[in-house]
């Protein structure tokens, strides 16, 4: 099997897990955050910059390197990790939420899915089989299932269709797999607690290396999405890891990995890097903001990056100049940020005070008035 699940400890005060991920390019600590490389990069950083910021395990966008530059370009680099040049561990995802996204450009059969380039309006049809197929050639360790994600305020019968084919598609991914990449099966099943708890059932009966939680973060409140959190933590398979799709807010993932998150990606760190706005260790700030034009201290002095000696007046000055070196400085600290929340976050999982760190952080992080 190419991945391998190690429980090492349970807290004894908030039920989290602490354990270690086997791939074959790495193991790794969990709970983990794994920062998102859509296009084969992170935007902005170099892959030497990237293995500073993160763990070592970095996302890659199946939907997207489809169709530029091409499955078979990449696979002709060696994968994703020949083709930027990264040594560390890869996980993809199915391509599915980017085509399920495209509300009124796509039409959902049995056999896949039929719908619009969504630049150039091209006819394209992706099915499980063709998920598997590009993931295989894109050769990350980790690969997903291609699955729907229904509307978070999608109706009961809506919701119960999709999650039975989405069953059926997940049975016919493991088919089609050819290699040893390790293939998670993806919980659905919107906001109802029974298919949700149908959903997980099954995928356990088909037994995969892994499970994603998916269809949560996608315009639901977060009691709901902790809510269904609570439900699956006490049914997932306890030796299996398991990665919640699309979560990675600092709020979010303490109270994901207090309710058995292990894996955690999102877009958001770096997107909001990109439009200025840094979390630091004393909360987020908007650097835009004319507070910080003669501001020169460092951008968060309890967190030193090789970007730390530019003073916050300089970062605003590049935003506000549109030069790209505050993009860079902004997600540099942004993901650094999240290595050393998800470190402390393990440590406080070791010592048995998860819920102790969580009133402490969420305090000094504003989240606690």
């Amino acid at each position: 099997m190419a991945i391998r699940f190690e429980l090492l400890h349970t807290c004894k005060q908030s039920g989290a897990r602490y354990g270690l991920l086997h791939t074959p390019h790495g193991t790794f600590e969990t709970p983990i955050f794994m920062p998102v490389g859509t296009l084969a990069t992170v935007k902005t950083l170099t892959p030497e910059e990237i293995k500073e910021v993160s763990d070592g395990l970095i996302l890659g966008n199946t939907y997207h390197l489809w169709l530029q530059p091409g499955e078979d370009i990449v696979k002709a680099h060696g994968g994703i990790r020949g083709f930027m040049h990264w040594d560390g561990a890869l996980l993809t995802d199915s391509g599915g939420f980017q085509v399920f996204s495209l509300t009124d450009m796509r039409k959902i059969k049995e056999e896949g899915v039929y719908f619009k380039h969504h630049k150039s309006g091209e006819s394209l049809f992706l099915s499980p089989e063709k998920a598997i197929e590009i993931q295989e050639k894109l050769g990350a360790d980790i690969i997903m299932s291609f699955d729907e994600c229904p509307p978070h305020d999608a109706s009961y019968e809506y919701t119960r269709d999709s999650l039975a084919r989405t069953l059926r598609w997940a049975e016919r991914g493991k088919k089609a797999l050819t290699t040893d990449q390790a293939l998670f099966g993806i919980v659905q099943g919107g906001l109802y607690d029974d298919l949700r708890l149908e959903s997980a059932k099954k995928l356990i009966e088909m037994d995969f290396p892994g499970y994603s939680i998916g269809g949560l973060s996608v315009g639901e409140s977060k009691s709901e999405m902790y809510r269904i959190l609570d439900l699956l933590n006490p049914v997932m398979p306890k030796d299996k890891p398991r990665y919640l799709m699309g979560v990675g807010s600092p709020d979010d993932l303490v109270e994901g990995v207090i309710r058995g998150v292990d894996m955690f990606d999102c877009v958001l760190p770096t997107r909001n890097a990109r439009h200025g706005t840094a979390f630091t260790t004393t909360g987020k700030i908007q650097i835009r903001n004319k507070q910080f034009e003669w501001d020169m201290t460092s951008l968060d002095p309890n967190l030193q990056t090789p970007f730390s000696k530019y003073s916050k007046s300089y970062i605003r000055h590049l935003f506000k100049a549109e030069e790209i070196l505050g993009m860079r400085i902004m997600t540099y600290q942004n993901l650094a940020f999240l290595k050393q929340l998800m470190k402390e976050i393990r440590q406080a999982i070791l010592e048995d005070r998860l819920l102790d760190f969580k009133k402490e952080f969420f305090t000094r992080y504003g989240y606690l008035k």
